[in-house]
């Protein structure tokens, strides 16, 4: 498909065709007779996810794969964070993908290796990097016979171990990834200074490091506040502690760092509501620190499970949404009235809040129905 698709006619066609209906597309004939119409829609529906995910890749010439490769692969806000952290010699990719990432964490190398097994993948990608004008030398072969051959030495391996199992089904636990990193932990360690994994923003930190040693550092990388990836470092090295750290891209909060069990030793105050409330960004949530965030920060936390805190002073550079805020009675809400919704430590879901106060999603202001210490209670933006 590879040079065929990039004909200047078919390419032409495949930008005025964009915005079309691609299910109404796929019933069409393809107007080209060396190219399906399946292949045509495969090139809009990259294009579509390079506008929003990559769009350093909308140039012309570029191919892209298939829908699912284009789902897995690294967005280029969080492909570009973690390459600001890593830098040395040489570089390899042992699970390149789309290479997305590779792309970006590359670029501080002077040697960077990518390794692949599907092969018209890793065919697209390197017809790719020509056109961006981006060396590497391209393996195509399994991950496992790879390190079996390998004699070099690497000062960064990077994984994204595919988080799927054989019937599509999400995996999350390290022992059903592909690779699985346990297995091959000590083999990598062996042949690189130090291993870059990312993994799913769903695994649960405590188990991670019940699990896998030599872990010195984590990151936990939100974008607008969803959190979308977890990535871990491992070295062969003694460190002190594992250092967290906590980012929402695209906002212009501060990362949040802290050292794994500072937790555990920190203390918090409770209060009911006061003049300001604050609610950690998702990252922070992902990382479970919150007695910590309370205790940084000096605030007061409203109850053990609400996660929500509160200060008669402004705190402006905590990470996270801040309001100012009053508790209201529930006979206070206006029906019909127009209301941006938070339901935390609440019975009620936002919808169902909804639906009991006649009330429309929306707007300017916010209600917050959580609990105190005392029960529960509804605030409302000042």
């Amino acid at each position: 498909m590879g040079n065929i698709i990039k004909n200047k006619e078919i390419q032409d066609y495949i930008n005025a065709n964009l915005n079309t209906d691609l299910h109404a597309q796929l019933l069409k004939k393809s107007p080209f007779p060396d190219v399906s119409m399946q292949e045509i829609v495969q090139q809009i529906k990259g294009k579509q996810t390079a506008q929003k995910k990559f769009p350093f890749l909308l140039k012309e010439g570029i191919i892209f794969p298939p829908q699912l490769n284009l789902e897995q692969a690294s967005s280029e806000k969080t492909a570009d964070y973690k390459s600001k952290i890593l830098k040395g010699k040489k570089f390899i990719d042992l699970t390149s993908g789309f290479g997305i990432d590779a792309y970006y964490l590359s670029q501080n190398f002077d040697e960077v290796t990518l390794v692949e097994q599907n092969q018209e993948l890793l065919g697209i990608v390197e017809h790719n990097w020509n056109v961006l004008g981006r060396k590497a030398k391209f393996v195509n072969q399994n991950l496992e016979d790879f390190l079996q051959i390998n004699k070099e030495h690497f000062d960064i391996i990077y994984l994204d171990p595919a988080r799927r199992d054989q019937n599509k089904n999400k995996v999350f636990l390290l022992e059903d990834l592909s690779p699985d990193i346990l297995q091959i932990r000590e083999k990598l360690l062996h042949i690189a200074n130090q291993i870059v994994i990312k993994l799913s923003p769903l695994i649960d930190l405590k188990y991670l490091i019940s699990v896998l040693q030599g872990i010195f550092r984590i990151e936990i990388i939100a974008v607008k506040n969803d959190v979308k990836e977890v990535v871990i470092f491992l070295s062969n090295e003694e460190k002190e502690g594992i250092t967290v750290n906590c980012i929402n891209l695209e906002s212009e909060e501060s990362a949040f760092t802290f050292i794994f069990g500072e937790e555990e030793n920190s203390h918090v105050v409770y209060s009911e509501p006061e003049k300001f409330i604050y609610i950690p960004n998702n990252a922070i949530l992902k990382a479970g620190v919150f007695n910590l965030i309370s205790e940084r920060f000096k605030l007061k936390k409203l109850h053990p499970n609400s996660h929500i805190y509160t200060s008669d002073q402004k705190i402006s550079d905590f990470p996270g949404r801040i309001f100012e805020m009053e508790v209201i009675e529930s006979k206070q809400i206006k029906k019909k009235g127009q209301f941006n919704i938070i339901s935390k430590n609440y019975p009620l879901k936002p919808e169902d809040v909804k639906k009991k106060y006649a009330i429309k999603d929306g707007g300017k202001d916010y209600l917050i129905f959580t609990q105190s210490k005392k029960g529960k209670i509804i605030l409302k933006s000042v």
